[in-house]
């Protein structure tokens, strides 16, 4: 709407500014009807302040600024009601308006409308431009494995795994420290085999006793709260499931759980809890 009207005193800036009455045998063709450009006056009151103040609030939303404190809307709203005031006292002092007082008048009372009521009515506060949309993220497949983004265990390097060997073994996973050679399952290290043994008495929960706990990554299956240390009764932060956390220690029922910033704190509720 501000575009079109500046437009239109643009146009109406090159008819003429006066009419004649041509009536009782007035030869009326050798009169030359001024336009705007002619009047130095009209032209900056009424057409140029009209277009200079569209322009103004059309940069001001495009890319906003200041200028002694004042948004560059301002201005523009400013310059569109001057041109507004200019041209209905110009239309009512001359005798007979021409085309070009006519329009500038419409365009001046429409620019100066939309400017006014730009930042009252929801409709006309739209950008110019569309703000960019946010990437979608991508869903996996059903039945494959959460994202593996910040914090899971695999997502440096992920290679599939013969059947019966170990998962990967990333920073802070249960088998990291006793790394070797995977080999058939009968043919497996006695230390695995008994770290294998004390994992599978370990309680439902999946944490490991607190005398022999082993950090290793989990995932939960709902979002659940992460209360601190101090024993405060509200949350730190709120872990989110398709994310892995890193558990380091056992707290009674609870894990000591550190979140992918840094922060630690007791996950009280275990249950349903997977294990990387």
């Amino acid at each position: 709407m501000v575009i079109g009207a500046a437009v239109v005193l643009f146009i109406a800036s090159f008819l003429s500014l006066f009419s004649y009455d041509c009536s009782g045998g007035i030869d009326c063709s050798r009169l030359n009807s001024p336009n705007a450009w002619d009047s130095l006056g009209i032209l900056m009151s009424v057409f140029l302040a009209g277009i200079i103040g569209a322009a103004l609030v059309i940069v001001g939303r495009l890319a906003p600024r200041k200028i002694v404190g004042l948004d560059l809307g301002q201005f523009g709203t400013a310059f569109t009601v001057f041109a507004l005031w200019t041209a209905f006292w110009t239309i009512i002092d001359v005798s007979g308006a021409g085309a070009g007082l006519i329009l500038g008048l419409l365009g001046t009372i429409v620019l100066a409308a939309a400017t006014v009521a730009g930042p009252l009515v929801p409709a006309l506060k739209a950008p110019l431009v569309g703000a960019p949309k946010p990437p979608q993220a991508v869903q996996p497949p059903y039945g494959g494995q959460p994202g593996q983004g910040y914090g899971y265990p695999g997502a440096q390097q992920q290679q599939q795994q013969p059947y019966g060997a170990q998962p990967s073994q990333g920073y802070g996973y249960p088998g990291a420290q006793t790394g070797g050679q995977q080999g058939q399952p009968g043919q497996a290290d006695p230390a695995q085999a008994q770290a294998s043994q004390a994992q599978q008495a370990a309680p439902q929960g999946g944490a490991a006793p607190a005398g022999d706990f082993t950090p290793f990554w989990f995932a939960v299956p709902v979002a659940r709260p992460l209360y601190g240390e101090d024993g405060a009764p509200n949350p730190i932060a709120e872990l989110a499931p398709g994310t892995w956390y890193l558990a380091v220690e056992q707290r009674g029922q609870g894990l000591i759980a550190q979140t992918q910033d840094g922060r630690r704190g007791v996950l009280q509720d275990t249950t349903g809890i997977q294990r990387g």
